[in-house]
């Protein structure tokens, strides 16, 4: 029987060894995760706090993986519905608070607070109504939707690979637009300094926000979340699994054979295993630790290429974090450093969890990425690190070169950093590879279960 190594259980992980484990055959899949919960960014946790009548209720919020669309997660969608995991509709909306302290603004004052929500929140303070760069951002939003929207279906690939600073630069962006606007959308989506977002091609950005529907007023689409918390799908698909060992980090992985013909060997604390093939579901930085001085040259240009940022998230209960004007509260607030040197070290967001999933309490729960003001330290109730890929004009290159890895010395690479860094690139990775492997065994996709009817 064929054994297979799936190193990492997120999403990606989870994808590849649910796919392996439900396709026809027979094989053995073993998954491999070093921390202390399965799934990755898929990670609840239970929280009591008193509700309406003063009763303690317990009940798991999400602190990474948080909401998902129709239209751009068809894998994520079918594989919910394949598990029968029960959703419901979530808030996207988005604020922007800029301190009163702020220091290098070169358009809009200190002390801005605005909310995407409706016209009423948009000028939930008055004084924009009055505020020439305030009307200039709101223009300048407007013509870098059109304009982007023609780039996402006519613009040539020279234009596309632009960064974004050279891309704002040349078609005239106001400052008050960078500043209260598109840099503040952009660290909301990818968590990163503005100086990494900078340096992004502006593809990167069209495509992504093209697809996700931020380039129009109208028609956006529904977000949704997962009832009970992402944990739920994660449950589900360890249920259907033999072997998946948790807080078993894997130590060394070794090639044997010159092109893997003898198999792979899986070092843990335990000793070695080995395994016919070997799937990295993990950071590409951490594959290629893994691989140490046995990975080829290719494999090196393609792992090492993939930049990360770490973000420090607090699970917490303190509103003072969030703007002062609650009608601007959203459900995803960023918060501008005082000086640009903070700005730089990274991006603060405060995550409104009650506007995010369904909760039972009226109490606002928040998640703060990086939060530049400590939350009161009696409402944290939990900290985190999270680390996502930094996805520069390298990783792009990088991503365009997986395909001369893959399979190749029995090794399979898979993860969100394959795509734009979200739950739904990781769970595409995790099934091509799995495809892949089912390829060798003479398993045709279409063999595969229902879920696998969206992957493109």
């Amino acid at each position: 029987m064929k054994r297979i190594a799936i190193i990492g259980a997120g999403i990606a992980g989870l994808g590849a060894a649910h796919l392996l484990s439900q396709a026809p055959g027979a094989r053995h899949v073993t998954l491999f995760e070093a921390g202390r919960h399965f799934g990755g960014h898929a990670n609840t946790v239970d929280v009591t706090l008193p509700d309406a009548s003063g009763r303690p209720v317990t009940h798991g919020v999400d602190t990474g993986f948080l909401v998902f669309n129709e239209r751009t997660y068809p894998q994520l969608i079918a594989l919910f519905k394949e598990l029968r995991v029960a959703t419901a509709a979530s808030d996207m909306s988005f604020s922007v608070q800029i301190p009163d302290q702020a220091q290098g603004l070169a358009g809009l004052r200190a002390g801005l607070e605005w909310c995407g929500s409706s016209l009423n929140t948009v000028f939930a303070q008055r004084r924009n109504l009055v505020s020439p760069a305030f009307w200039r951002m709101l223009s300048d939003l407007l013509r870098f939707n059109r304009l982007t929207t023609e780039l996402a279906q006519r613009g040539s690939e020279a234009a596309l690979r632009q960064p974004i600073g050279a891309f704002l630069d040349e078609q005239g962006f106001s400052a008050s637009f960078r500043e209260g606007y598109l840099l503040p959308m952009v660290a909301c989506i990818w968590s990163c300094p503005v100086h990494q977002m900078m340096q992004f091609p502006i593809a990167t950005l069209i495509r992504f926000c093209h697809n996700h529907g931020l380039l129009q007023v109208a028609n956006r689409p529904q977000w949704y979340t997962v009832s009970g918390g992402s944990r739920q799908y994660v449950r589900r698909i360890l249920d259907g699994l033999a072997d998946a060992r948790l807080a078993t980090p894997v130590e060394r992985v070794q090639v044997l054979g010159e092109h893997g013909e003898a198999g792979v060997m899986v070092h843990t604390a335990a000793g070695g295993e080995r395994f016919d093939e070997v799937v990295f579901a993990c950071h590409s930085d951490q594959a290629l630790t893994l691989l140490g001085a046995g990975a080829t040259a290719p494999e090196r240009d393609v792992l090492g290429a993939i930049g990360y940022h770490r973000n420090r998230a607090v699970l917490h209960t303190d509103t003072a974090l969030l703007p002062r004007r609650p009608k601007a509260w959203a459900a995803w607030n960023y918060e501008r450093a005082p000086t640009p040197t903070e700005e730089d070290r990274g991006v603060c967001l405060h995550y409104l969890i009650n506007r995010l999933q369904p909760l039972p309490w009226t109490r606002p729960v928040v998640v703060s990425l990086n939060p530049l003001r400590e939350p009161d330290p009696a409402q944290v109730l939990a900290e985190f690190d999270y680390a996502h890929p930094v996805f520069d004009q390298a990783a792009i290159d990088a991503q365009q070169a997986l395909p001369g890895i893959q399979g190749r010395r029995s090794l399979w690479f898979a993860g969100a950093w394959t795509g734009y860094g979200f739950h739904e690139d990781g769970l595409k990775s995790g099934l091509l590879v799995a495809d892949g492997l089912l390829a060798r065994e003479g398993i045709s996709a279409g063999a595969a279960p229902a879920s696998r009817e969206c992957v493109a």
